[in-house]
């Protein structure tokens, strides 16, 4: 499969995650959908897996285990709680920042070639998620409600953990391939997940799992997590760590989409104009009217 067209999937997904597990989590407790999503994700793998052997020096090991802590371990606890506590449409936005910091982490770690055009239209984006966040404040004459806040600040931590994930493991998908770091950063989530999850069981029971639980289990095993991880470390293995960050952006349109008719999320004309500003941002970027990198599509592998 095309790189990229693997990074539009799985952001598509992602896209509509925030409001699939917002709607979720009214039913079931974080850490227990994460440890259920990650550990049977894991188990889809098994059969894809050809050889268990994984051969690597200690410092690829370590970059593999932070990649799969910071990824998914840190970055899922804090995207769940975050869904508790705030809009699910925010979360996308918030994680629009990213590329930012991924463009230069990615020079600064990776050592490569920074690109100007590619940074101002980060710049340009980043105004846009500013002014989506800081809406209530700044036209509304109105400080955010304490969960709100919370909620948006978990979503910035939440980023600033999955864009570490293919800057720690971008080597290492590249030696022993997607299917087993997924594999491996699965195992690792799910078990930091357990204990937290035995926790959560004491006063919780599956007993009272709804439609929202079983569809949030669902979609995180099948989609979200097994479907969606692998398309996005084989997208990162085939392209510059710098240009992965422009897939997120198509993360917010599929969430808005989704949390209308599913939790009733309306965005505000605010949104709409950071959007824009967004857009103008990938524009910049790409010299192209289109909000994610589709001529690239042609490009071979």
């Amino acid at each position: 499969m095309n790189p990229i067209l693997a990074l539009i999937i799985a952001n598509i997904i992602w896209g509509a995650a925030s409001p699939i597990f917002k709607f979720a989590l009214q039913n079931i407790p974080p850490f227990t959908l994460a440890f259920i999503r990650f550990f049977f994700a894991g188990l889809l793998l098994l059969p894809f897996i050809k050889r268990f052997d994984i051969t690597l020096s200690g410092k690829e090991w370590m970059e593999l285990i932070l990649g799969a802590f910071f990824g998914i371990s840190l970055n899922i606890t804090f995207f769940f709680w975050g869904l508790q506590r705030a809009e699910s449409i925010n979360a996308p936005i918030v994680a629009s920042s990213g590329p930012v910091f991924l463009f230069f982490l990615s020079v600064l770690f990776l050592k490569e070639k920074p690109q100007l055009k590619v940074f101002s239209g980060m710049i340009v984006a980043l105004i846009g998620v500013i002014l989506i966040i800081l809406s209530p404040i700044l036209f509304d004459g109105k400080n955010f409600a304490f969960g709100e806040l919370q909620g948006n600040l978990f979503f910035v931590l939440a980023t600033l953990g999955a864009i570490m994930h293919p800057l720690l493991q971008k080597n290492v998908i590249a030696k022993i391939g997607a299917f087993r770091v997924t594999f491996v950063s699965f195992l690792i989530g799910a078990i930091t997940f357990f204990p937290f999850m035995f926790i959560e069981l004491r006063s919780w029971s599956l007993s009272q799992l709804n439609i929202q639980g079983v569809t949030g289990i669902i979609f995180g095993v099948f989609l979200s997590s097994a479907l969606a991880y692998l398309l996005f470390n084989y997208g990162i293995a085939k392209i510059k760590t710098q240009e992965v960050g422009l897939f997120t952006y198509i993360d917010p349109i599929i969430a808005v989409l989704i949390a209308i008719p599913l939790l009733g999320e309306y965005p505000t004309v605010h949104f709409f104009i950071g959007s824009m500003l967004v857009f103008g941002g990938i524009f910049i970027a790409e010299n192209r009217i289109h909000w994610h990198p589709i001529h690239k599509l042609k490009v071979k592998s």
